[in-house]
């Protein structure tokens, strides 16, 4: 029995390593180490691209990219990572309850999935330290599926940005492809009339998944069983236009994402008729205290949107952390939440010119009742007026990164949202995608500001390149957000991708180890 037990233990420390099993930590914690454990790079990696869009005068670049250095402990041999096309559902919606044997009603309704026309993998990676890139014009451009392995698979990360130029969803769109998960939350979105959000849900394994989409407005569910049992088929997508899930068109709503089988990635894609189309990601897991870095100093209008999804309501202390140190938004000292309703605050231009990020804390210390939360944030004025989304992110615990930045146009926003605990970060720009030599430069942030950087580039940079975030030893916490700027002729056209930390490394339990000493 000894033996045997033994056995099965060192086996979850291998599973651990392989499939990114992690200890875990409470809300916006450090995990600890267990004695004895071992911090090991994971060993293969999945990420979930969505359909870029279905506009004819639509461009998407795809930027693949894995850090250098491997934690000690690594496996050695050479990785792989790449991206597939996926299949289609086509005419996709709710599934409408389960028959016997398990199978959606969904899966008999006549909606057929549509292979992709070319199975030639995108955007594959060979070595670490260096993006790979590409570019389509389709407008029927599928989803993609993929994982990488070996010494690829720490860090690794796609960066999809796509240029509409024309028409209700012009303007620019990005998303950090998510990984497959079981649980999501979307803060932020809507199925007012103005609006026209879709949730893509994209399956990356080998059996179906059967997912529910549960909306929440403010008074509580937006009800109806019209998304719940939705089938996703293996290795394709199913796009849900979030307004044909209730009668009750909501103007500012949070979507639960959950699948009861199998998993999923999942990101939704916001087209307003008067602001553009962006890529809404999902938020961080509901915590205590959250925090959403990276709002531009030019924003004309932000807009908070925040669910407490527990059984308890949430008091929250709103405060914004600026270059100079915490304030409280003039008229907005705290913010209640009632269970299961969603709170939409308009903060207006809450930044004042400054670079910002907003700190909610509860306004009880021992307070435990967790919060999902993200901004919807607005440049320009007019008609020539741009959105984009800052959800409620991870702080970066050893390491963050954000492909597919050029010369011109990126800004990186760092967040230390703790009074007298600075942040000391090291911020690495990676080789060029055609050329150029890596530049590392250390910034420090004070706590409870926010620092916005025009990041460093590389030495004789061609292409496109990626910035990795590492917190020194002894840092205080650090949260960070990308921000790409590519104006259309008067539209400030512009996207914000958060950093959270890349889990690129697990604690593994030593073979013989209590394995209830790996959760806190």
């Amino acid at each position: 029995m000894k033996r045997t037990m033994t056995s099965l233990i060192g086996a979850a420390a291998a599973l651990a390593a392989v499939t990114g099993i992690a200890a875990v930590a409470a809300p916006g914690g450090t995990p600890k180490t267990p004695g004895g454990a071992a911090r090991l790079p994971v060993q293969r990696s999945a990420l979930l691209c969505p359909p870029p869009t279905s506009s004819d005068v639509g461009e998407t670049t795809y930027t693949a990219f894995a850090p250098q250095g491997a934690a000690a402990g690594a496996d050695t041999k050479k990785g792989t990572a790449k991206l597939l096309p996926a299949g289609t559902v086509k005419d996709a919606g709710a599934g409408g309850g389960k028959k016997k044997g398990g199978r959606s009603k969904a899966a008999d309704t006549g909606r057929t999935v549509v292979p992709p026309a070319d199975t030639t993998p995108v955007v594959p990676l060979r070595q670490a330290g260096k993006p790979v890139t590409t570019t389509t014009d389709r407008a029927d451009a599928p989803a993609l599926v993929g994982a990488a392995d070996g010494t690829l698979a720490p860090g690794w990360t796609v960066q999809q940005t796509t240029t509409v130029a024309a028409g209700a969803g012009r303007g620019l769109l990005g998303l950090s492809c998510p990984t497959p998960d079981t649980t999501f939350w979307f803060p932020g979105v809507s199925t007012a009339t103005d609006r026209q959000d879709y949730v893509h849900l994209t399956n990356p394994d080998t059996t179906p998944a059967v997912v529910d989409l549960e909306l929440h407005g403010k008074d509580g569910s937006l009800g109806g069983s019209a998304g719940e049992d939705i089938t996703v088929p293996p290795h394709t997508t199913v796009p849900v236009l979030l307004s044909t899930l209730t009668t009750r068109p909501a103007t500012n709503a949070t979507l639960h994402v959950l699948a009861r089988e199998g998993r999923v990635g999942a990101a939704v894609q916001a087209t307003d008729n008067k602001l553009g189309s962006d890529w809404l990601p999902p938020a961080a897991d509901p915590a205590p205290s959250v925090v959403l870095p990276g709002i531009p100093k030019d924003a004309t209008s932000v807009r908070l949107v925040a669910l407490a999804p527990g059984g308890d309501d949430a008091d929250l202390k709103v405060q914004l952390a600026t270059p100079t140190g915490l304030i409280t938004p003039a008229g907005l000292e705290t913010l209640h939440l009632k269970s299961g309703m969603t709170t939409a605050v308009d903060l207006k231009d809450v930044t004042k010119g400054e670079a910002g990020s907003l700190v909610l804390t509860p306004t009880d210390p021992g307070a435990k009742a967790p919060v999902a939360a993200a901004l919807r944030v607005t440049r320009g004025k007019g008609g020539n007026q741009e959105m984009a989304f800052i959800p409620a992110t991870r702080r970066v615990e050893k390491r963050a990164t954000a492909a597919d930045n050029g010369a011109r146009g990126s800004t990186l926003s760092l967040a230390a949202p703790e009074k007298g605990k600075d942040a000391k970060v090291k911020v690495t720009a990676s080789a060029g995608s055609a050329g150029g030599t890596p530049v590392t430069k250390t910034y420090t942030v004070k706590g409870g500001t926010t620092l916005d950087i025009d990041p460093p580039r590389p030495q004789g940079l061609k292409g496109s390149y990626a910035l990795t975030v590492e917190p020194e030893p002894g840092s205080g916490p650090v949260y960070a957000a990308r921000t790409l700027a590519r104006p259309q002729g008067g539209v400030p056209a512009f996207t914000v991708q958060p950093l959270p930390d890349d889990r690129g490394s697990v604690v593994v339990p030593t073979a013989g180890q209590d394995l209830s000493l790996l959760t806190d």
